[in-house]
């Protein structure tokens, strides 16, 4: 059996959508799938259960697929945002080195041997590897260096489906210049497109697909509607489209501070239709609880807090207060980088000091998945940071000051009720994983008629 590459016309075209959607219901049909994305340049990441780090995406299509999440479904991830405008190498789950941008394209010939063997670990684990792109596969002046889409699909002969957003315009255009682009070789190994985020009346678009089958010489595979799914986010821009009940009687702000990283802590509250869930960088007044989230750069992130003015307002907060990770750093007394892993060598700032104690930041990161005994209860989650405090600080209650490095708390029932309550009593909490795999049926349920499955199936025979 091939397996399957998923381009897209462009970034945010829908890619990590229609690679968890198809290779669901490859399995669904009896083949043992898998995800993978050979570079990922994301700084929304989990930790697997090795204690690697995974990009977000993979790591949810993983969840979806209900395997095991592996370092090799994405064995090249970029964390943007270190210091000098260089970007964090993450190799098969670990920090390998920072890099500027022309230093990574200077060395990427090493970094195909460990794409090959991440690909052919899986591959000799699973039938089909459903291997998602990355932006457009025919950015010309960086095609010679793309290996999540050309390198992936022209060395293992995979068949591809490109991915198309109707929701920008140009879709036509679009589609055409990817073919006309695209290397002749991967052009016979197209099966066709996926049209997604289509608003209406499909039948509207029925002219659509005869231009596209008959003028461009390509199936349609499908037309998928445009539906929310708030769950699985693997950037900022798919952060802010997610769509919410208004009206909720419970209001949380979450500093969106520029590097504002693990967003996904936040899944939960935003599913849940009682809490309304804004990222935000004024009028903090107004919400009954702030969260200071996880951040790649912390120090400067503090900075940032600081010039906008925002640390009056936080000094001064009465009403609930929670830190997570870089957020949990912030709140204390000072924060030093001695080694130069996020700013220059020996940078140090003042932190909140609304706790006592001086973070320092480590060489070697802490990755480290599990269950924690914090705030008198059992939490599953992870902890991936530089960040060291001294013992006896692994979190903090205080009154209404709580804190964390714990990355995915709020996915714990107990927790998140626990907590929620301190800032209404009349809240009653859910089973998160429950409604989880029920919005992940729901949303399968709903776009599985939109494929050709025949056809997608046939061409990877």
């Amino acid at each position: 059996m091939h397996h399957l590459s998923i381009f897209g016309t462009a970034s945010d075209a829908g890619k990590s959508t229609v690679s968890f959607l198809i290779a669901k219901f490859l399995q669904e049909r009896g083949y043992r799938t898998a995800p993978f994305k050979a570079q990922n340049v994301s700084n929304n990441a989990q930790v697997t259960s090795e204690h690697r780090e995974l990009a977000m995406a993979q790591y949810f299509q993983a969840q979806v697929l209900k395997i095991p999440p592996s370092a090799h479904m994405n064995p090249v991830l970029l964390k943007s945002g270190s210091r000098d405008g260089a970007s964090s190498v993450i190799v098969r789950g670990e920090a390998a080195t920072t890099q500027s941008v022309r230093d990574y394209y200077r060395d990427l010939e090493k970094l195909k041997p460990v794409v090959e063997e991440s690909f052919l670990y899986l591959a000799k684990r699973y039938d089909c590897l459903v291997c998602e792109g990355a932006g457009s596969p025919v950015e010309l002046n960086l095609m010679e260096k793309d290996l999540a889409n050309l390198y992936t699909a022209e060395r293992f002969g995979n068949r591809i489906v490109l991915v198309a957003d109707i929701e920008k315009g140009g879709v036509f255009a679009s589609i055409y210049g990817t073919l006309e682009l695209l290397p002749k070789p991967l052009r016979k190994n197209l099966l066709g497109v996926v049209i997604n985020k289509f608003r209406g009346d499909r039948s509207l678009f029925d002219e659509g697909v005869d231009i596209i089958t008959q003028r461009f010489k390509l199936p349609v595979l499908g037309v998928l509607p445009y539906r929310p799914f708030a769950l699985g986010f693997e950037d900022s821009q798919s952060l802010y489209n997610y769509a919410q009940a208004p009206g909720a009687p419970i209001k949380i702000g979450v500093i969106a501070y520029p590097h504002m990283s693990n967003y996904n802590d936040f899944e939960p509250l935003i599913m849940d239709p009682s809490i309304q869930v804004d990222f935000i960088q004024s009028n903090l007044e107004r919400y009954d609880a702030l969260i200071l989230p996880g951040s790649k750069r912390v120090i400067e992130d503090l900075r940032w807090v600081k010039g906008s003015g925002l640390h009056k307002i936080l000094r001064a907060w009465e009403k609930p207060l929670l830190g997570i990770c870089g957020g949990y750093q912030m709140l204390f007394s000072a924060l030093s980088d001695p080694y130069g892993v996020e700013n220059s060598a020996g940078s140090r700032e003042r932190g909140l000091g609304l706790l006592r104690g001086e973070v320092r930041f480590a060489r070697k990161k802490r990755l480290y998945r599990g269950e924690f005994s914090q705030f008198g209860m059992k939490i599953g989650g992870f902890e991936m940071r530089h960040g060291e405090v001294d013992l006896g600080c692994e979190h903090t209650q205080k009154g209404a000051l709580w804190g964390t490095f714990i990355h995915t708390l709020f996915e714990n029932d107990n927790f998140r009720t626990r907590y929620l309550q301190t800032i209404d009593p009349a809240y009653g909490g859910f089973d998160f994983q429950k409604r989880k795999e029920e919005k992940i049926a729901t949303f399968c349920d709903a776009m599985r008629p939109y494929f050709d499955l025949d056809t997608i199936e046939k061409g990877l025979r």
